[in-house]
């Protein structure tokens, strides 16, 4: 974006420097590659069109436009998700090149099963959690940001973190170990043998399938393992799996699958594994059409 304008080349420069800084912020408060790209079109408008004097920090300026239209833009989003048809996932961020072992590439992402964790918090309880969890913001910076006390954000900040504790308690696993299962959860899925996919499901695993009322997909999260491999299946039976193949990628920093007929991409797929490490705890499927787009192999 190169204009004659030296004053606003540099605005140009700044947004840049920062854009992808802004990028994640705004996609973890809405879960939505559109709606981020949409929140990062009107900070670059307030952005160009701001008073240099009235900015003394680019950064945290920018970084405080981003999570207030997020903000106002996750109440309309958070209506409409009210009346959406079926399980309601977030749009997933794929690299068709994984290097999941890499700790820098994970750190810099959010992974599936954390943000729909934080679908379950209020708006603000979602910005404190990210400025201050994922950012490094205290308690004051953040004040700033939302326009409340310092005690108050410390509140809500504390009920935040209670509460995706208690929805995604805190484990690691090795994403070659995780690799693996995925892979052996789709050959049997995907090869109708029932047998082996209990085994790789653990006894209460969850099946969130994201189909948006576009495609074919459960409308509640599907629980046990029974259900689910009776499901996955009962589909295979179908032939809905005729013709598919599975593709490994990262998936929001995360090992997961692009299933995919020819070019016609039908589904992302992402697991969580259970404590043991070895069990998959939930299941992640988006096939809404709407959600794969974006992605490029």
């Amino acid at each position: 974006m190169h204009t004659d304008d030296p004053e606003l080349d540099a605005e140009t420069a700044a947004f840049t420097e920062h854009r992808q800084t802004l990028f994640q912020v705004a996609y973890r408060m809405l879960g939505s590659v559109a709606d981020t790209e949409d929140v990062l079109q009107d900070v670059w408008l307030s952005w160009a069109s701001s008073p240099r004097d009235d900015v003394e920090n680019p950064r945290a300026y920018l970084i405080r436009t981003t999570v207030n239209e997020s903000l106002r833009r996750l109440g309309r989003a958070q209506r409409r998700r009210e009346t959406y048809v079926g399980p309601w996932l977030p749009e997933p961020l794929v690299d068709a090149e994984p290097d999941a072992s890499d700790p820098a590439v994970r750190a810099d992402e959010v992974s599936m099963a954390l943000l729909v964790v934080l679908e379950t918090l209020g708006p603000l309880e979602r910005a404190v959690f990210i400025l201050r969890e994922t950012f490094g913001y205290d308690y004051a910076e953040i004040g700033r940001i939302l326009d409340r006390k310092p005690a108050a954000v410390r509140q809500l900040a504390h009920r935040a973190r209670q509460h995706v504790r208690e929805g995604r308690p805190r484990f690691e696993t090795d994403p070659q170990v995780r690799k693996a299962v995925t892979e052996r959860f789709l050959a049997a899925a995907l090869g109708g043998d029932l047998e082996t996919l209990l085994t790789i499901l653990s006894p209460d695993v969850s099946l969130w399938t994201d189909g948006g009322g576009v495609v074919h997909a459960a409308r509640r999260v599907v629980t046990g393992s029974d259900n689910v491999g009776r499901l996955m299946n009962g589909l295979g039976a179908k032939g809905e799996f005729t013709g598919l193949e599975a593709r490994p990628v990262d998936v929001n920093g995360d090992p997961g699958v692009v299933i995919s007929s020819g070019e016609d991409i039908y589904a992302v797929v992402i697991v969580e594994l259970a404590a043991d490490g070895e069990h998959i705890q939930d299941i992640y499927g988006i096939t809404n059409p709407e959600k794969l787009r974006s992605i490029e192999l």
